[in-house]
């Protein structure tokens, strides 16, 4: 029996404001660009003041890339490009500014976070203020064990829901959201295809690095197997992250409804992003408001989970490196909309136009 009831956001969660993005919508009306000149941008402004009940929009001032990383059991069966136990080194290229969304990151102006959820590695192989967070090293097989226990699914869920509080609170005001995981993509489509109702066959994908077809084949098989065991708990969202999530995967979950709480905006990375979201949606409906789907990842579970929130992926670009690079790819396009939207003049009045001539 769980002590945390996820569906208690449903009350805390309200939409971003109506009535600020109707404002929002008026004044796009009156600006000197042709209405529906600008295409998504017009969209993407309105999304913004409405979350930041703000307008004219407010521009984005402190993003911050927030990953959150995992090792998965799973890994072990051979479904991932990259060895098992691995994440640390993708989080070390992180913190040494050798990864593509480290890179961009710096280029953009937006602060990196890593949160160790649950990463199989030795603790002093990164910086405290990493690893600090730890839930358990490592999450469960999910073809044959839980990933998690119930007490561990909470103690991340509430790890995430703590990180989201501190980021509003130092004053960050979007967040892009990715992960650091190996075997992260097989939960994530797991928990897909049990929410969706769906076989294995039609979430599997080939991961960020790229896997062959025999590896696509494992990862099926394992897939479909936790499958088995997470179609018993669907009712629960905590036991079924439990049972075939993983700590990272829950941290997110709990990451992204708080945000929705404290009327963070985020924008989505991948399938694991738009996995947890999927299940934090399930809690709070009205939670997805707050979220932008940054890119189109390539990866079926994605576009079904997205497809069920309702979500239009920003980017269609073919970036599967992970890690949140595709999300923050959308960040400069979400602040030049702020940017128009804020700056471009009205066009003149009548009678504005008769005293210049």
């Amino acid at each position: 029996m769980t002590t945390l009831n996820l569906d208690d956001f449903s009350d805390l969660i309200e939409r971003p404001d109506g009535g600020v993005r109707r404002d929002a919508e008026d004044r796009r009306e009156r600006l000197a660009v042709p209405p529906g000149a600008l295409g998504r941008l017009d969209e993407l402004a309105d999304w913004l003041a409405a979350a930041q009940g703000s307008v004219p929009v407010r521009p984005i001032e402190r993003a911050r890339v927030l990953l959150f990383a995992g090792d998965h059991g799973v890994a072990g069966l051979g479904v991932s490009a990259r060895p098992a136990g691995g994440a640390h080194e993708l989080v070390r290229a992180v913190l040494d500014g050798r990864s593509p969304v480290a890179i961009l990151a710096s280029r953009f102006g937006a602060g990196v976070r890593v949160v160790d959820a649950g990463l199989d590695c030795d603790p002093g192989l990164l910086p405290e203020e990493v690893v600090r967070h730890r839930v358990r090293r490592g999450s469960g097989r999910i073809d044959i064990e839980n990933a998690l226990t119930v007490e561990e699914a909470e103690a991340a869920l509430r790890l995430g829901m703590r990180i989201a509080d501190e980021e509003a609170d130092s004053g960050t005001d979007l967040v892009v959201l990715g992960d650091l995981s190996v075997g992260g993509t097989t939960a994530a489509a797991t928990l897909v295809a049990a929410l969706c109702g769906t076989d294995a066959s039609v979430v599997t994908g080939r991961g960020g690095a790229p896997i062959d077809d025999l590896t696509w084949m494992r990862k099926c098989a394992a897939i479909r197997d936790a499958l088995r065991r997470a179609r018993p708990v669907l009712g629960d969202q905590v036991e079924l992250l439990a049972a075939v999530g993983g700590a990272d995967l829950a941290a997110i979950t709990g990451f992204l409804l708080q945000c929705a709480v404290r009327r963070t905006p985020v924008i989505l990375d991948g399938v694991v992003s738009a996995a947890c979201a999927l299940v934090a949606q399930r809690a709070a409906f009205r939670a997805p408001d707050w979220w932008l789907a940054g890119q189109a990842s390539g990866e079926p579970g994605q576009a079904k989970a997205l497809d069920r929130m309702a979500l239009n992926p920003v980017l269609d670009h073919g970036v599967t490196v992970g890690e949140g690079t595709g999300a923050l790819l959308a960040l400069p396009l979400v602040q030049a909309a702020a940017a128009l939207a804020a700056e471009l003049p009205e066009r003149p009045g009548p009678d504005e136009s008769d005293t210049a001539g």
